[in-house]
Formats: C-alpha cells, sequence, structure tokens
C-alpha cells in the first residue's frame, strides 16, 4: 500500500471552528489541503455543499470518508495519527476531561459569543436583549469559573495541550471582542500562553484579512503581543 492521502479541509480561516481544527493539524505537523470557503474558491463551495448540505463547517474529506465537527475532525486526526503531539489522552477518565472541557468552550463560551454577535445583525425590530442579556451573563459566569480553574494549570485540561485548548484558543479569542474577560487574572494569562502558541498564532496571522466581516467591525485587539 502506498502512503495515505492527504486530506482535504474545508473551512474559512475567519471561522472560529476551522480554526479549531486547523489548530489540531498544526500542532501534529501533519499533511493536509487547505479548501478555502471564501467567495474566491467557487469550486471549494461547491464541493463543500455536495459534501455537507447542511452547509457549516470544517468539514473533512478524507480517504472516502466525510468527517463534520471541529471535535470529531481531530479525534479523527488523532486517531490516525496518534504518536505525533496527541490531543485526546489515552487515560480514559483524562480523555474524558479533555473532551468536557472542549464542550465547554464550544457550548458555554463559542455559542454565547455567538448569540452576541448574530444580534448585531438583526434588524432593529427583531433584537433579542433578553437572549443578550442571557448570553452575557452566561459568558461572565463560564469566565469566573474558568478564573478559578486556570489557576492551578498550564492548559485546559491539564499540564498537557489537548483537544480542549484548541476549542479555547478560538472561543476565547472572539468572546473577549464582544464580552472582555478583564480582571480574570487566571484566564488572562492562560489566554496569553494560547495566544502564544504557534499554531494559534499563525491562525490569528491568517486570518488578519478578514477581520472587517467581523459584525459592527473588531475592536482593536487585545493580547496582540
Amino acid at each position: 500500500m502506498g502512503p495515505k492521502a492527504a486530506p482535504n479541509l474545508y473551512g474559512h480561516l475567519f471561522s472560529s471552528y476551522t480554526q479549531k481544527a486547523l489548530i489540531a493539524f498544526y500542532e501534529k505537523g501533519a499533511a493536509f489541503e487547505f479548501r478555502d470557503l471564501s467567495e474566491r474558491s467557487p469550486d471549494n463551495v461547491a464541493r463543500w455543499k455536495a459534501l455537507w448540505p447542511i452547509g457549516r463547517f470544517p468539514v473533512l474529506e478524507a480517504d472516502g470518508e466525510v468527517v463534520v465537527e471541529a471535535t470529531c475532525v481531530i479525534e479523527w486526526l488523532d486517531a490516525r495519527e496518534p504518536t505525533r503531539a496527541p490531543l485526546i489522552p489515552t487515560d480514559a477518565r483524562a480523555a474524558r476531561e479533555a473532551r468536557m472541557r472542549d464542550r465547554i468552550f464550544d457550548n458555554y463560551v463559542m455559542a454565547n459569543m455567538q448569540k452576541l454577535v448574530f444580534d448585531r445583525i438583526r434588524p432593529d425590530d427583531a433584537k433579542d436583549p433578553n437572549g443578550v442579556a442571557e448570553a452575557r451573563d452566561a459568558l461572565d459566569r463560564t469566565y469566573d469559573w474558568l478564573d478559578g480553574e486556570m489557576a492551578s494549570r498550564e492548559w485546559a485540561a491539564g499540564e498537557a495541550f489537548s483537544v480542549a485548548d484548541c476549542a479555547a484558543a478560538p472561543a476565547l479569542f472572539y468572546a473577549d471582542w464582544v464580552r472582555p474577560f478583564d480582571g480574570r487574572e487566571n484566564l488572562i494569562a492562560y489566554f496569553r500562553r494560547l495566544r502564544d502558541r504557534p499554531s494559534f498564532a499563525r491562525c490569528v496571522d491568517d486570518a488578519r484579512p478578514a477581520r472587517a466581516l467581523f459584525p459592527g467591525a473588531a475592536p482593536k485587539v487585545r493580547f496582540e503581543g
């Protein structure tokens, strides 16, 4: 048998969930073909829609298999490249911890951040002030919990960089744009470690040209240095 073909990863460089998957590939130094889903690449867009009519990304195409959802893409990659920068611990309890925190960053940080952003693009007569208030409160409570958790650990699930950190980096990056986590020094210190990680720094740099797409305009970005 010959070498495995490099997988195709369909996504947008400004997308938090695309970045989550990209961080995993960069951490492992794994070969892949990035299929940009911007308007400059109509062929990629057509193929992506054929693979996943739901229309969300990232989507992985590899060896006749289609994998959707960033967490599942990372699970696929970790199984394919288990010895290089493992992102899912082999210990069952540690693996549950990493997966649990991965879901916390997706569902409690990123999802609430998106509620705030999506409200910005709604017509004035369709705004959801109650939903916005609930999302802000949920973010504040999650930030407070994370600040306490990060007082005693280097990475989200312990001492090793994992799938949870792949989720945390873009989620916290964009969440701070709409609901800054000021005053939470442990969380800020953790985010600075994420920001300095070469895999995530590359995602941030590659996405810079698309910042004008952010609803309401991207703020002056903190933690750049």
